[in-house]
């Protein structure tokens, strides 16, 4: 864990304390699996917008993925290939929705934002006019549908195995380091042989079939498909979660532990919220200045390792980059020690 994570870790820690104290219910076994629900969409959302965020690019149409995924199974499913079929095949179909956002991206020079804006609107309309804006039920039962998100735990077990995954992925292969080369200077990563295209493609692609299989997981789970829902506003909240967790906007830097804590974060504030009676619109605002301090916090950071930084901020980010630095120092000294 890098010094922004362990400010956000020991924020949600404080945050966990505070609720149960203020309510036992909070910390009772019964609320762990509708703290779960909460947690696990957002950082699966997290993690997948980790990927394209860490690049300087976004993923709007990831949100409208995990809307459409779960009708796609009940459409296959109808149609004879049966439900295993129909989930293989909704991934790969959600892989090329990733895969044409990003050659759209890359090899027509369109701004992903405008690119996976429109995605969005498309695949909205897709889902409304093949359902009627009726809603349906999931395709299956049984241990499928408890595997994929109808028992109360499966989906943070998910969540939680994609973050492992995620994070061996993004720090532990070559694939993971020409991500923050590519986000952190285009230019030079092409010079030394990276292919920036590439890249950029399997990112989107790697996003795409995240948000489809969340929306598995909460289409079980819930037990009910609605074609209106706001997915959006899931995206938006898996951005608040990366950025908070200590992912830049404007590339270089990603990190999916950090997604992760940030979602429990997150879900943590919803829940206890919920549990202690306060306005569900207090959310919102505590969402908004949570991002905007995250990103300060990002601004800082980088003026921090120029030199530049200054006040409170600036202390803060110098202090977080000698914890950083600081482990990494010690890591290199006992390794030249032995």
């Amino acid at each position: 864990m890098q010094g922004q994570e362990v400010v956000i870790a020991l924020i949600g820690v404080a945050l966990a304390i505070f609720f149960s104290v203020y309510s036992s219910a909070f910390a009772s076994v019964s609320n762990a699996s509708t703290l779960s629900t909460y947690v696990a969409p957002i950082m699966i959302f997290g993690i997948a917008e980790v990927f394209v965020l860490t690049l300087g690019e976004i993923d709007l149409s990831v949100g409208e993925v995990y809307v459409l995924s779960p009708f796609l199974v009940v459409y296959l499913n109808d149609a004879g290939l049966g439900v295993i079929a129909a989930i293989i095949v909704t991934l790969i179909i959600c892989a090329v929705i990733g895969c044409v956002n990003g050659l759209i991206t890359v090899r027509l020079g369109v701004p992903s934002f405008i690119t996976t804006l429109g995605t969005v609107f498309a695949l909205k309309g897709i889902v409304l006019l093949s359902s009627n804006g009726i809603q349906v039920n999931p395709a299956g039962t049984g241990t499928i549908a408890n595997v994929l998100g109808g028992w109360s735990y499966s989906s943070i077990i998910w969540a939680l195995a994609i973050a492992v995954v995620g994070h061996t992925l993004f720090r532990r292969t070559t694939f993971g380091l020409h991500i923050t080369a590519v986000g952190g200077n285009q230019t030079a990563s092409a010079e030394a042989g990276v292919k920036v295209g590439v890249v950029k493609i399997w990112c989107f692609v790697l996003c795409s079939v995240l948000g489809g299989f969340v929306g598995f997981l909460d289409g079980y789970r819930i037990g009910s498909l609605n074609p209106g829902t706001d997915g959006l506003i899931l995206m938006f909240y898996g951005v608040a979660a990366a950025v908070i967790g200590g992912t830049a906007l404007t590339g270089g830097r990603g990190t999916m532990i950090g997604a992760g804590i940030g979602a429990i974060v997150l879900g943590v504030l919803q829940d206890g919220f919920n549990i202690i009676g306060i306005n569900a619109f207090a959310y919102q605002l505590v969402l908004g200045l949570a991002i905007l301090g995250a990103m300060i916090l990002n601004v800082q950071l980088e003026l921090a390792r120029s030199g530049q930084g200054a006040g409170v901020y600036g202390s803060l980010a110098r202090t977080l980059m000698r914890l950083r630095t600081g482990g990494a120092g010690r890591r290199r000294r006992e390794r030249v020690a032995k």
